[in-house]
């Protein structure tokens, strides 16, 4: 079982995967907890490159390459060992998210994006994602008020994606929203705006019938 989770910055999806962890060892199911970028000791360098607020000069096509090269070590590294024992695999951000960020709204080519999520992803896909859906002022509130309980100061603390124009955040969701229409099957769209106990029982109450199963 593969379930990503999906949505803008600040939308709660970090604290409803740790809720979901939870919920699975009440069940005793076995699992691994991932994301992208970052789910690797490589993909941690990476990562540090693409969310560093000072690397304003990176250019679309190299952040898009970057992304990349990150899942393809993820997936060969993490996700598929973890599939082929039949483990859960949770992860924070998947191809979506390139698809999005990177296409919808970086204006990258959208058929270039597609194979390279193919061949990076080596075709494997999620079986369920969950778009955490929220209005930007919301989530950006939220970001802004995890890193000022770090320590330190709200601006500070923002990477590089989050200090972008309340313009781009709004592209980023409604690119989310556009997607998950394409395939109604795999996306699950949530309000984001629930308290944490409530939208962790409406995703419960998706992932019931795979654990019955």
């Amino acid at each position: 079982m593969f379930i990503t989770f999906e949505g803008i910055e600040g939308c709660g999806k970090t604290t409803q995967i740790k809720r979901l962890v939870d919920r699975l060892g009440e069940f005793s199911i076995p699992f691994v907890l991932t994301l992208e970028p970052g789910g690797t000791r490589v993909g941690k360098d990476i990562r540090r490159i693409l969310l560093d607020s000072r690397n304003r000069a990176l250019s679309n096509l190299a952040e898009l390459l970057l992304y990349e090269a990150d899942r393809a070590q993820h997936v060969e590294e993490v996700v598929m060992p973890a599939l082929d024992l039949e483990k859960w695999v949770l992860c924070d951000r998947y191809f979506d998210a390139t698809t999005v960020y990177q296409g919808y709204v970086r204006g990258q080519d959208m058929a270039l994006i597609k194979t390279l999520n193919e061949k990076a992803s080596f075709g494997i896909w999620p079986d369920i994602t969950f778009v955490l859906d929220c209005p930007v002022e919301i989530g950006l509130f939220r970001a802004r008020k995890r890193e000022s309980g770090r320590g330190g100061h709200p601006e500070e603390g923002q990477d590089r994606f989050e200090r972008e124009e309340k313009v781009f955040h709004e592209a980023v969701r409604k690119g989310y929203l556009s997607l998950a229409k394409t395939d109604r099957k795999r996306f699950v769209v949530v309000d984001a705006t629930l308290t944490e106990d409530e939208l962790e029982e409406v995703i419960f109450e998706h992932i019931r019938p795979y654990i019955q199963k």
